[in-house]
């Protein structure tokens, strides 16, 4: 329940305290008094989306509290505690900006984010404007408000919808996919035929292309080689070295050490000459080829770098190439029957959706009837009596939220056929359906108030007087505030708000101001009468106060 309300540097407002009670609050003033900037501060502490310049022009900061008493298992605690912040049974809202839009908000003195505080309001207040904030007159919107009348828990059929949703789109992507597949497979069958018979290698193009530039050249330099290994060999450097090696083994014991180091370098040099006669001989060997070997490695190399140009690849990539298109072509042999096996999901997310999507659709008729008795009850006080409203729920295509279409329909008079509630009620009648809607669709949680913004327009005498008892009794065991320019109503307030305007010729400024007897006499006067209050207006008024 909201306990009070302090505003400072908000639109026209300079300083506003206020303490408000439980029961039915009523708030009245001119037109233009200032009365929806109040609406706005209380929606901005709540972190509601509003108008983004708040402050007061030539302010530096403003602010708006709101402090709420709470219940023992008040909705609100479970908010408090999953935002890990302080639970105390009084909650305290504040929340600043800036004239550049800087918002900061807090709960019960800790820094919170906007998003806190709307989750906040919501198990605080409930607002229904001039507007209709919640659509009751959007037909589109009938079978939210309908389930939430119910309670309906729309989790599982909306799980089960997205389910069905997604293998629809799978078995139309590979539906889609194997179209274009075996419109290729004739191509993609030879094409991996083809690869599988040559079994090109990665790295066999480069080892092909320097075998066969070795055998093209083997002929012209093989008479150079054959001549180094013969330089090389017993009948030229290795003799010449070895009787050298000989010679000087011979002298040595003479030359008194002198010879030691020649003879070492010798024996290193021999066993060099030896690996490179090794080398040598390794080379000619290699160069000792068949011509038929020269033929079958250009063959091959041809037929691979033939491959690679016609499917546009380098020949390193053919064996990435034909797994590709092996895998592509076992797709189209089995695409068919994953697509078969696909259905038979189908079928039966299709049969768990449909299970749910008909208990929802029992479940709305049955709470349709209810809706419809409780609007009943609620239009007789209203003045209403021989008006009549129905539920009407057809079958529509099947959505994430079953295959219901919900409309709210009414018959104003006796006989009178039914039609969509925007199209049959007259202004003063609309007021009241919705009036009498709200009041059935509210959630009424323990210490949820209630705002209601001139719900009472476009109605008068005793309308207006059965709309204010209507409110005066939806008060009784809560709080509810009405923004009204309807002196019935106002008359049966429990509490009475004006709001007005004054400037002094460079600033205007709006404020509130709690009634006393006296005063709320002459306000009341003054809405049936205008600007001037005369004898009758207030003896009107007062009849209005203290009806016999």
């Amino acid at each position: 329940m909201l306990r009070g309300l302090n505003i400072r540097n908000m639109l026209l407002i300079d300083y506003l305290d206020l303490d408000f009670r439980s029961g039915l609050n009523v708030l009245t003033g001119e037109t233009g008094a200032g009365k929806s900037i109040l609406l706005d501060s209380l929606g901005f502490v709540l972190g509601w989306r509003g108008r983004a310049d708040m402050v007061r022009q030539g302010a530096d900061l403003g602010e708006v509290s709101a402090w709420f008493e709470l219940t023992a298992d008040h909705p609100a605690r479970v908010v408090l505690q999953e935002a890990g912040l302080t639970i105390e049974d009084e909650l305290l809202l504040r929340r600043t900006n800036t004239p550049d839009g800087r918002k900061t908000a807090y709960v019960n003195d800790r820094r919170c984010t906007g998003e806190v505080l709307r989750k906040l309001s919501d198990c605080l207040v409930e607002l229904h404007g001039q507007h209709d904030d919640r659509g009751l007159l959007n037909i589109k919107g009938h079978r939210a408000l309908l389930d939430m009348f119910a309670g309906h828990d729309l989790t599982k059929i909306r799980m089960a919808w997205r389910h069905v949703s997604e293998i629809e789109k799978q078995i139309t992507a590979d539906r889609a996919a194997l179209e274009i597949a075996e419109r290729d497979a004739d191509y993609l069958r030879h094409s991996v035929a083809e690869l599988s018979d040559l079994a090109p290698e990665t790295g066999e193009d480069a080892l092909l292309d320097g075998r066969r530039r070795l055998m093209q050249a083997g002929e012209r330099i093989r008479a150079d080689i054959v001549k180094a290994a013969g330089a090389l060999g017993s009948d030229g450097a290795e003799a010449m070295m070895l009787d050298a090696s000989r010679w000087l083994q011979e002298a040595a014991d003479q030359a008194e050490g002198r010879l030691d180091a020649p003879l070492a370098n010798l024996s290193r040099a021999l066993n060099e000459l030896a690996d490179a006669q090794r080398g040598v001989d390794d080379c000619l060997s290699q160069l000792d080829f068949d011509p038929l070997d020269l033929e079958q490695v250009e063959e091959r190399l041809f037929a691979i770098r033939a491959l690679a140009r016609k499917h546009k690849v380098q020949p390193d990539e053919l064996p990435a190439l034909a797994v590709d298109l092996a895998q592509r072509l076992k797709a189209i042999d089995t695409g068919a029957g994953q697509i078969t096996a696909l259905e038979q999901q189908l079928l039966q997310a299709r049969a768990v959706y449909d299970k749910l999507a008909l208990a929802l659709h029992k479940s709305r008729h049955k709470a349709g009837g209810e809706l419809d008795t409780k609007m009943q009850r609620e239009l007789a006080p209203l003045k209403m009596e021989a008006a009549v409203f129905k539920t009407e729920i057809t079958q529509t295509e099947a959505g994430v939220d079953g295959g219901d279409q919900v409309v709210f329909t009414v018959s104003t008079n006796l006989g009178a056929a039914f039609g969509p509630i925007d199209k049959i009620a007259s202004g003063g009648e609309l007021s009241r359906f919705l009036l009498a809607l709200k009041v059935c669709l509210t959630s009424r949680a323990d210490g949820l108030t209630l705002i209601f913004d001139e719900i009472d327009r476009g109605v008068g005498g005793a309308t207006a007087d059965a709309v204010g008892r209507r409110l005066s009794a939806l008060a009784g065991d809560g709080q509810v505030l009405v923004v009204t320019h309807s002196p019935q109503v106002a008359a049966l307030g429990d509490h009475h708000w004006l709001v007005s305007k004054s400037s002094d010729g460079q600033e205007t400024l709006s404020s509130v101001a709690k009634l006393d007897d006296r005063e709320r006499t002459d306000e009341i006067a003054r809405m049936l009468a205008g600007d001037v209050i005369t004898d009758q207006a207030r003896a009107a008024a007062r009849a209005l106060l203290n009806p016999s």
